[in-house]
């Protein structure tokens, strides 16, 4: 564009592209480990360093591109957010879905996971070892019977993301 002009060039962003390229940058991101607030008083990181931090992942993605309504702690309370600012359950995901895990034991309480599904069968979830954002095959591998190591229970996908890729 030439220094000199007056007119001012049309912008119009591109969500379901910036969208994914910020969920691939996301991988080995430290930004998700923690969050504080106070537990009976006293203060407290409830994410602990990063074990609990998928649903802070992936719901401040979706909060960063007006796909949901706030910032979620639990995977509970992001499937909420999801479901009441217009995503739906499909049954084949697309590059950018939402992912829900099957919940497994973890430090003595069952927990869901969840993360974003990226095609090819991988996907990019909060890592308990990594403490971060990683990417992985999308029902971490398979046992010796071929069956997946963790079940997908839901895929999730908002049409806002159909609009302009």
């Amino acid at each position: 564009m030439p220094v000199n002009s007056n007119t001012k060039p049309k912008i119009e962003l591109i969500l379901y592209n910036s969208y994914i390229q910020a969920i691939k940058n996301s991988v080995g991101s430290k930004l998700f480990r923690n969050l504080y607030a106070y537990v009976d008083g006293k203060k407290n990181d409830i994410l602990e360093n990063g074990l609990f931090s998928c649903a802070i992942f992936v719901s401040s993605i979706l909060y960063f591109y007006k796909l949901i309504g706030n910032i979620h702690a639990t995977v509970d309370s992001t499937i909420k957010d999801l479901e009441a600012s217009g995503w739906q359950k499909v049954s084949q995901p697309k590059e950018g879905a939402i992912l829900i895990w099957e919940p497994l034991k973890f430090k003595e309480k069952y927990h869901k996971h969840i993360g974003f599904y990226m095609n090819e069968k991988k996907a990019i979830s909060n890592s308990t070892d990594k403490r971060s954002p990683i990417l992985h095959h999308w029902t971490f591998g398979t046992d010796k019977n071929k069956n997946p190591k963790r079940k997908i229970l839901n895929f999730y996908w908002h049409k806002k993301l159909d609009s302009n890729n």
